[in-house]
């Protein structure tokens, strides 16, 4: 009998171990993504690239971050973005690579946020086709002469991110 209870007792430990194991798990998922809420009623997520690109001349490096977000009775309501430390030579629209889940590479035309620091896609559609992604890599131009900027992101959690933000916005999710 007492074995019985030893047994049980250790199942119920374990039982108790798996499911906050779980819990941790998904938390996790989100652990990447940063949110935000403005002001002007703009809900955000951030993640940053899992790569680095130089700048300043080799001496400093940083990680390109990008962000979905909703504004709630907006249009348009979704857009997504890519923070940057340099700025790119365009002014107004720029021709960004993007690679989704190793699949054909596309091109797609950002708009050139300001200071050429923030490349910016406005529209439901970017963000419904990342939703089942696990990663993206955009590639864009700096300038004419400057070389190639390159961004790799590791999705996981998009679609719980998108979930949070269009809860937040009111809306359906793209």
């Amino acid at each position: 009998m007492r074995l019985l209870v030893e047994v049980g007792h250790a199942a119920a430990i374990a039982l108790v171990l798996v499911s906050v194991c779980g819990i941790a798990q998904a938390d996790t998922v989100l652990d990447n993504w940063r949110f935000g809420t403005g002001e002007d009623g703009l809900v955000t997520a951030s993640l940053y690239a899992t790569n680095k690109l130089i700048t300043g001349g080799g001496a400093l490096s940083y990680s390109p971050i990008l962000t979905i977000a909703c504004r709630a009775n907006s249009e348009p309501r979704w857009t997504e973005w890519l923070q940057l430390n340099d700025a790119v030579s365009a002014s107004r629209r720029i021709t960004m690579s993007v690679t989704v889940d190793q699949g054909s590479k596309f091109a797609e035309s950002w708009s050139v946020g300001p200071r050429g620091r923030m490349l910016v896609r406005d529209g439901a559609d970017g963000i419904r086709r990342l939703v089942s992604a696990s990663r993206l890599l955009l590639s864009w131009r700096f300038g004419l002469l400057s070389g190639r900027g390159e961004a790799d992101f590791d999705l996981a959690g998009l679609g719980e991110a998108v979930d949070q933000i269009a809860g937040s916005c009111k809306t359906d999710p793209p």
